[in-house]
């Protein structure tokens, strides 16, 4: 029996509580109740991200994140008749409060229905030149440098398996052989893979044109020398929550000027700021892809992953960002790849 009782939150609960109540438990979700647990509101792990997109910090009451209007069933009705209900609504959680508006109960999907959201492909991009990171990457592609004691891109796959997804495409350029060799078809690793090869460079999205059929549900692209610990399939919920065509991974950016920045109206000073700070999201190089977004990626051409979102914005479709919270390193240059065999260190001690 799952313990929804141990989900339950004030509504004065902090933001980074709530956030850390959702990721201890199983059941992703929380509940915001009065003193006398009345339903207030819920909230999902993408309620707490559009918070942050928002700009809410960790510290703001969830109620002002929570949502407000969740979908409820009454007290009394037949455990059939509330997954009818899940089903109808595409949700994963229904609470059931009596007629006094108290939360009696939680009903969550059967296991065996989220399962098979775990066919999804993942599509990794690694067949970079990895020049940033030489003399590291004079002998052997960047993906397969060791952080700890395997290669990052098995460190990436693992990743993906943990969170129920096993069906890979890796797409291969430089020094290929060594990252087919060591892989095959996955079957050492407990999941299935299969390779599409750049003859040339084709940018981030380019290289999907080269996929032997287009995709039939959401799919995964993510950069192959980053180290995440993205939930991948709060991701996946997240897009589909957003009835996004495209969501890119960002993340928070923050940077000082080192000066006082001056404000003016004409010839006049208004305002002296001292060397303040910056934050921006910036582009996290994990994306989840619908299948008709496949549609705007041209044969064979250099083609990045930023291009195609702006193509898909012109077209006035339907992107989303999904703010990442959890670590994340890009190893692009050789004092990331030392920082992160340091945090590796950190983690296993």
């Amino acid at each position: 029996m799952k313990k929804w009782r141990n989900v339950l939150v004030r509504e004065t609960t902090t933001l980074f509580n709530t956030m850390k109540i959702i990721d201890d438990s199983s059941l992703q979700f929380a509940v915001v109740v009065d003193g006398n647990q009345r339903l207030l509101g819920t909230v999902t792990d993408g309620d707490i991200r559009r918070g942050i997109l928002r700009g809410e910090g960790l510290e703001v009451e969830i109620q002002q994140v929570m949502n407000k209007t969740p979908l409820t069933a009454s007290a009394g009705r037949s455990r059939s008749n509330y997954l009818k209900t899940l089903r109808r609504h595409k949700v994963k959680q229904l609470p059931i409060i009596d007629e006094y508006g108290k939360i009696v109960d939680i009903i969550f999907a059967d296991q065996s229905e989220s399962d098979k959201e775990s066919n999804n492909t993942v599509i990794l991009m690694v067949g970079g030149l990895g020049s940033r990171l030489r003399p590291l990457t004079n002998d052997i592609p960047k993906p397969m440098l060791q952080v700890g004691n395997k290669p990052i891109l098995e460190t990436i796959i693992e990743g993906f398996k943990q969170n129920g997804f096993t069906n890979f495409i890796l797409s291969v350029n430089y020094k290929k052989e060594i990252i087919q060799d060591y892989f095959q078809d996955g079957a050492a690793f407990g999941v299935s893979i299969s390779y599409i090869e750049e003859e040339k460079r084709m940018g981030t999205a380019g290289a999907l044109s080269l996929l032997n059929e287009k995709p039939t549900s959401p799919v995964f692209v993510m950069n192959g020398d980053l180290l995440t610990q993205v939930n991948f399939e709060q991701l996946l919920q997240f897009h589909k929550e957003s009835n996004a065509i495209a969501t890119m991974c960002v993340r928070e950016y923050e940077y000082q000027i080192p000066y006082g920045v001056i404000e003016t109206e004409g010839q006049l000073l208004k305002n002296i700021t001292e060397k303040p700070i910056h934050r921006s999201f910036v582009n996290a190089g994990i994306y989840v892809l619908s299948p008709e977004a496949f549609d705007l990626i041209p044969e064979s051409k250099f083609y990045d992953m930023p291009d195609l979102f702006k193509q898909l914005m012109e077209n006035n479709r339907v992107v989303s960002a999904f703010p990442i919270r959890e670590y994340w390193l890009d190893i692009g240059r050789v004092d990331d790849f030392e920082r992160a065999n340091y945090e590796y260190r950190e983690r296993s001690q």
